[in-house]
């Protein structure tokens, strides 16, 4: 299996477990495949890095990403995005391991600043708060959760030393 096709089924996972995390339900093993496959061209165009997570058995766990390729007044800042961590192996410190690598990357790709969003009051917010994220704000019926409720969403930044 590639990591492609992991990376789908763990998109699939945490969609079908209810993250807003920009796909709707049902989600097909095709959509999520052809977001990989635009990631991993990403990957290679130097635009993102793409970190996972592996069990100790060498199953994908978990992923998150930092966009660089951002406009050129902005080449001290990143965003992260799409932190996914499967529903059987959260709560593990998993997440908080992933974005602890990220920041790393970050600083190893000069980042000074980094950005995220996620959904308002989920168990996301209180992780990256503990990571030393500052909130932002929050922006009422945002976007949507995978079964088509409005869902808020969180800002938070954080400055790199």
């Amino acid at each position: 299996m590639s990591y492609v096709d992991s990376l789908a089924d763990l998109l699939i996972d945490c969609v079908e477990g209810g993250a807003s995390v920009s796909f709707m339900l049902p989600i097909s093993k095709e959509t999520a495949l052809r977001f990989w496959e635009q990631v991993a061209n990403g990957v290679v165009r130097n635009e993102r890095i793409l970190l996972v997570a592996e069990s100790p058995e060498g199953r994908l766990v978990g992923t998150v990403q930092l966009i660089t390729a951002l406009p050129e007044n902005q080449p001290h800042r990143a965003d992260v995005a799409k932190m996914l961590v499967c529903r059987a192996a959260r709560r593990q410190g998993i997440a908080a391991r992933l974005m602890a690598a990220i920041e790393k990357e970050a600083r190893r790709a000069g980042k000074s600043v980094l950005v995220l969003d996620t959904v308002t009051g989920g168990d996301a917010g209180r992780l990256y708060e503990r990571a030393g994220w500052q909130r932002v704000g929050d922006v009422p019926n945002y976007a949507l959760m995978p079964d088509g409720s409005l869902c808020g969403t969180t800002f938070f930044h954080k400055q790199l030393p």
